[in-house]
């Protein structure tokens, strides 16, 4: 049986109130035992006194253990598991909450970062590294014809797909790099630290990766390739000019055939 904090108080006082009954009952004891003949009148009357002082300060004894035991104590018991089940219910409650929090900011479908995520987090991470003067690259992903693999294959295979092409990026980027699904079949990376040269061989890389995805239907295989649009920060642009600047890109890429990288 578990004993709150307040309810052991209550066992400490009860201990100590016993204590003092002890003491009055042994005094009173050792005065009962003291005959008239060993004192003169007005000590006897003063035993006397004494000793009805501490048989009333017994009684008092008694009766706050009674009350204490029998009144005080079951409120503390009740009020303390009351206590306990309030603290219990605000921990499932807080951890309900950075559930949904995460939840809030994570692609049901994919497991990746959502929309409002990125972009809070492209926010940031222009304002920290350009403290340090360190590059910022982003890359704007999407599936080149993806709506006629839900019309051919359906959306189950669909959403196969974008399940794999979402394990690609993760596969290819590092653990710091931002890696969302901005909605549909479009992704988006944050890369930070990397110089343009390297962030274009990495788009390549992704591109390729990407293209060789195998998914089968019925021993069909399904072709998937993506175009990228990819910019390097300015250190000048704000957050939404420089996503803008990136799809524009993205959008050259698919007029240019699709399945490559623009930078």
């Amino acid at each position: 049986m578990r004993f709150y904090k307040s309810e052991t108080s209550f066992f400490i006082l009860i201990v100590f109130l016993g204590g003092v009954g002890i003491m009055l009952y042994r005094v009173q004891t050792a005065l009962g035992m003291l005959t008239p003949l060993s004192m003169g009148p007005d000590i006897a009357m003063l035993v006397d006194y004494v000793a009805q002082a501490n048989g009333f300060a017994l009684l008092f004894l008694a009766a706050a253990l009674l009350s204490g035991i029998f009144l005080i104590y079951p409120l503390i018991r009740i009020q303390a598991q009351d206590h306990g089940k309030l603290q219990q219910m605000t921990q499932i409650l807080s951890a309900r909450s950075e559930t949904l929090a995460q939840a809030a900011l994570t692609d049901g479908l994919t497991g990746m970062q959502n929309r409002r995520y990125f972009d809070e987090a492209l926010k940031e991470y222009l304002v920290q590294f350009g403290r340090i003067d360190k590059p910022v690259g982003l890359m704007i992903l999407d599936l080149d014809h993806f709506k006629s693999v839900n019309d051919t294959y359906g959306h189950d295979m669909g959403d196969a797909v974008l399940r794999e092409v979402a394990h690609c990026l993760k596969d290819y980027t590092r653990y710091h790099d931002v890696v969302a699904r901005l909605g549909g079949e479009e992704f988006a990376i944050v890369v930070s630290n990397m110089e343009k040269e390297y962030l274009a061989k990495l788009a390549e890389r992704i591109r390729k990766a990407v293209s060789e995805i195998a998914l089968t239907v019925d021993d069909v295989p399904i072709k998937v390739t993506t175009s990228i649009g990819v910019a390097e920060w300015d250190r000048q642009e704000s957050w939404q000019d420089f996503y803008r600047r990136a799809d524009q890109l993205l959008y050259q890429a698919k007029n240019m055939g699709r399945n490559r990288v623009c930078t």
